[in-house]
């Protein structure tokens, strides 16, 4: 998802800027074709949150043809898809399956051209803008040579394919269906994030704390409509609603402790159908990013407090409706986790093509799984052309960022990289019992 501007400062940074991934190995080369079929498939077919009907099936019939046992319809249109082989520690690996609704204005041959409805039956163009094709198909690439290759491996290995993601409600929807019960309780949760902010073929890791929390907020206002001409006649919402977006940005800069992280983005300001009509009502839809649970609490009642402060002083007759209608929290790494899989990264990309990440505002819902005590590891993937993030380094231009209509990904390479990468972090996690997982992720208690 990445409901932010994909700007991560880059803490270590190697020599080259282009990386130089080692060759891959023959399981991976042989997998290679097949999962950049798909990634390309997936791109030209994307389907909006909850609505992911035929992208499910597609991930269903591509594991199960590797022997994979596969349950569908799990928190709606999610897949959890379970591989036996022996005694040995559960280790879930996860991808979103849904899409964004954006216009492709990448000019590549294979853009996105589909359309669908969205959850008020709008017709509304359909994009991958968030690389989640390229999560689908590593994890399928993925799921293909730990299936050729269990005699290098014993345990289960649980894939998950989580709905609605950019919704940030797929994953609570899976546990509410008995994801805990269903299914065996994994030792270890993986997942990884594409974007701009490195080139292919390298990797990120983010000790600790990796991603905020996330609020989602709609506000009504109920003004008093009439003619354009005549304002006084009215209670503008529109004036109103100007005003409260201004206000909200005195949160952060003036009541926040400096230092302390808070995001208070409008992302749309909805009212009236007509230029000279003054409109009853109009809407406001806000996201709020925060790091700490206090600041977070006292964001939300700033708001609350600002759009009914601003909307009394304006005299209306009925006080705006504040809905808090999305949440998730922070995703947190176990830093021991993180400092073993990150040692294996090194092993397995080059030592220079890891790379450590700060914390970012952008939200993920794989924190759900976390939460359920399942210790968790997410790392990003570098999804920027080589060359084209060398230029725009020196030359200052940050390239199209996540949720961008120009969000392009260097597919090949990057595809190829979180195969490798993924087949290393399992391989490890699969060296040691569920006992020693346990005691090395223990510091995720101390989030």
């Amino acid at each position: 998802m990445f409901k932010m501007r994909c700007l991560v400062p880059i803490l270590a940074c190697s020599v080259s800027l282009i990386a130089q991934t080692p060759a891959p190995s023959k399981e991976v080369q042989a997998v290679d074709p097949d999962a950049y079929a798909l990634y390309l498939d997936l791109h030209q077919s994307p389907e909006l949150s909850s609505h992911e009907v035929q992208t499910s099936a597609k991930m269903a019939a591509k594991l199960r043809s590797f022997g994979y046992e596969v349950a569908e319809n799990v928190g709606g249109t999610g897949i959890v898809a379970v591989l036996k082989n022996g005694a040995g520690p559960t280790i879930m690996l996860r991808t979103e399956l849904d899409a964004l609704p954006v216009e492709e204005k990448t000019g590549l041959p294979y853009a996105s051209k589909a359309h669908g409805k969205d959850d008020s039956g709008k017709d509304v163009p359909v994009m991958h803008a968030c690389g989640h094709d390229l999560h689908m198909a590593s994890l399928v690439g993925t799921a293909e040579v730990m299936a050729q290759t269990k005699s290098t491996w014993h345990g289960t290995l649980m894939l998950v394919g989580q709905p609605a993601e950019e919704t940030i409600s797929g994953a609570k929807r899976m546990v509410s269906d008995g994801f805990m019960t269903r299914f065996p309780k994994p030792d270890v949760a993986i997942a990884l994030h594409s974007g701009n902010q490195l080139p292919a073929g390298k990797v990120g890791v983010t000790p600790g704390t990796l991603t905020s929390n996330a609020d989602s907020l709609r506000i009504t206002i109920y003004g008093k409509g009439g003619h354009g001409s005549a304002p006084h006649t009215t209670i503008d919402p529109i004036v109103l609603g100007a005003k409260i977006v201004l206000a909200l940005q005195m949160i952060p800069s003036r009541e926040i402790k400096p230092g302390e992280v808070a995001v208070v983005t409008v992302g749309y300001f909805q009212g009236g159908l007509k230029n000279n009509i003054i409109p009853d009502e109009a809407q406001l839809g806000i996201t709020v990013r925060t790091f700490d649970s206090d600041v977070r609490k006292q964001v939300l009642a700033a708001i609350d407090r600002i759009v009914k402060g601003e909307a009394e002083a304006a005299g209306v007759k009925k006080l705006p409706l504040v809905e808090h209608y999305e949440s998730t929290d922070a995703v947190y790494n176990a830093p021991a986790l993180d400092e073993r899989l990150m040692a294996v990264l090194q092993q397995a990309l080059g030592k220079n093509n890891v790379e450590v990440m700060k914390a970012i505002t952008g939200s993920e819902d794989f924190s759900v799984f976390v939460q359920q005590g399942i210790p968790g590891f997410y790392f990003w993937l570098g999804a920027a052309n080589p060359e084209k993030f060398s230029q725009a380094k020196a030359s200052g231009v940050i390239l199209p960022s996540n949720h961008s209509p120009l969000y392009a990904p260097d597919a090949k390479p990057a595809l190829e990289t979180g195969i490798i990468a993924e087949v290393a972090v399992l391989r490890n996690l699969f060296g040691s019992s569920s006992a020693e997982l346990q005691k090395l992720a223990a510091t995720s208690s101390g989030q």
